[in-house]
């Protein structure tokens, strides 16, 4: 893959098999940044474990301390009753009920989160294949399924990322943005990165965390020690 000027400009920077400390990878990250609009600060994690195995599954939720920055994310809720009056006050851009199914059935995708409540879930099920592909269905271990909308709606709005490994074991996840406080920029790195590891299936064998890197969209990585975190 052929790098530009800035990239391998960027790169020289890095000292190459070093393993950073959380707080000199973030101020590197912020170092050689020089994208003309504010990157987002992306963590990856190599785990040791295999994907295939459900028992071995690495996912979760958690609110960053200090948001993600960038625009507030658009949330949907479907519910009924009392829930949708409740879910308009505590701040979603939309809530309804069928309406909401038959306007995503019909190929509405304009947001960022769904949630809806568990009596919801026979008719949100059926938009599986729509909402599925797009990381959009609502489930309970992400806290998008539950009847303490008002919550959901906050934590998501404040910030709350999802992670989960792939198929192929790693984990990739934003913590924020080039702009951000270096304190508050490690702060939230460090919060997602002790939550993966608080997440170590009981049945992964070996090392868990291999490798974790911090890099901006457009900037090379930093590598951070691993055994920090083990």
């Amino acid at each position: 893959m052929k790098r530009g000027k800035k990239y391998l400009a960027a790169l020289e920077k890095v000292e190459q098999n070093r393993k950073y400390t959380l707080e000199d990878a973030v101020s590197k990250v912020k170092e050689i940044a020089f994208a003309k609009f504010d990157e987002t600060v992306e963590l990856t994690m190599w785990l040791g474990v295999d994907p295939r195995k459900a028992d071995q599954l690495v996912r979760g939720t958690i609110v960053l301390p200090h948001g993600l920055g960038g625009k507030t994310k658009n949330v949907v809720v479907i519910a009924q009753g009392d829930k949708i009056r409740e879910a308009q006050e505590a701040g979603a851009d939309i809530a309804g009920g069928d309406d909401i199914v038959d306007r995503i059935k019909g190929g509405w995708l304009d947001f960022d989160a769904l949630i809806a409540t568990p009596d919801m879930m026979g008719k949100v099920g059926q938009l599986g294949k729509i909402l599925g592909p797009r990381g959009l269905m609502p489930n309970p271990k992400t806290g998008t399924v539950t009847m303490d909308v008002k919550t959901a709606i906050q934590e998501t709005k404040a910030g709350k990322v999802e992670y989960r490994v792939d198929k192929t074991g790693v984990i990739h996840s934003p913590v924020g943005k080039v702009s951000f406080d270096p304190e508050k920029l490690a702060e939230n790195t460090r919060v997602l990165i002790n939550a993966v590891v608080k997440a170590k299936p009981t049945t992964a064998k070996g090392r868990y965390v291999k490798k974790v890197n911090l890099a901006a969209t457009m900037s090379p990585g930093i590598l951070l020690d691993e055994l920090a975190f083990a």
